[in-house]
C-alpha cells in the first residue's frame, strides 16, 4: 500500500506539462489584470458604474474558469511517480471541472437580475476573457519545446532481438539484418 503524499518517488522525473501550464497560468494572470482594467474602463465609459463592475466581473470570471483547469493539473502533477498517480490525477482534474460547473450555476443564479449588472457589458467582457485565455493557451503551447517522448521510458532491447529462453540479444548477421526479412 502506498501513501498518497505529494512527493514523487526517487526515480521519477518531472512531468513535461508542468512548465507549459505554469507559463500559461502566469500569462493568464497578467492578461487578467490588463483585461479587467480595459473591460472596466470600457464598461464604465459606456454604462457608468454598473458597466464598470460588469466588465470587471466578466473578465475575472473568464480567467478564473480557465485557470482552474490548469491549476488542477499542476496540483495533480505533484503526485507523479506515485502508484495511484493516474487515479489521483483524474480525480483532481474532474473535481476541478465539477467545481467550475457548480460555480457557473451559482454565479448565474446570483448575478441574474442584479440591478448593478449590465448584461451586455458582462457578456462581452466574459467573451473577451475566454478568447484571451484561449489565445494565451495556444501561443504558450505552440512556443513550448517539449520532447517527443517525455514522461515514459523506452525499452533498451527490442523483443524481437531476444532469443526465446535465452534472455540475451541474438547474433546478428554482419550486414545488420536480423534475419527476419529474407524472402
Amino acid at each position: 500500500m502506498s501513501s498518497a503524499s505529494p512527493r514523487p518517488s526517487s526515480g521519477a522525473s518531472a512531468v513535461t506539462s508542468t512548465p507549459v501550464l505554469r507559463t500559461a497560468l502566469i500569462a493568464s494572470g497578467a492578461a487578467a489584470v490588463v483585461l479587467a482594467i480595459v473591460a472596466g474602463i470600457i464598461g464604465g465609459v459606456l454604462k457608468g458604474a454598473p458597466g464598470m463592475w460588469s466588465g470587471l466581473i466578466g473578465a475575472l470570471i473568464a480567467v478564473l474558469f480557465g485557470a482552474i483547469t490548469a491549476a488542477s493539473i499542476l496540483i495533480a502533477n505533484r503526485w507523479y511517480g506515485q502508484e495511484l498517480y493516474v487515479q489521483l490525477f483524474f480525480a483532481i482534474v474532474m473535481g476541478g471541472w465539477f467545481l467550475k460547473l457548480g460555480l457557473f450555476f451559482v454565479l448565474i443564479l446570483v448575478l441574474r437580475g442584479q440591478p448593478w449588472l449590465e448584461p451586455i457589458v458582462f457578456f462581452w467582457a466574459l467573451l473577451a476573457g475566454v478568447l484571451v485565455s484561449l489565445a494565451i493557451d495556444a501561443v504558450v503551447f505552440l512556443k513550448m519545446r517539449l520532447p517527443v517522448v517525455g514522461d515514459g521510458s523506452l525499452p533498451t532491447v527490442a523483443p524481437d532481438d531476444v532469443a526465446p529462453g535465452s534472455g540475451t540479444a541474438s547474433q546478428r548477421s554482419p550486414d545488420g539484418d536480423s534475419g527476419n526479412s529474407h524472402v
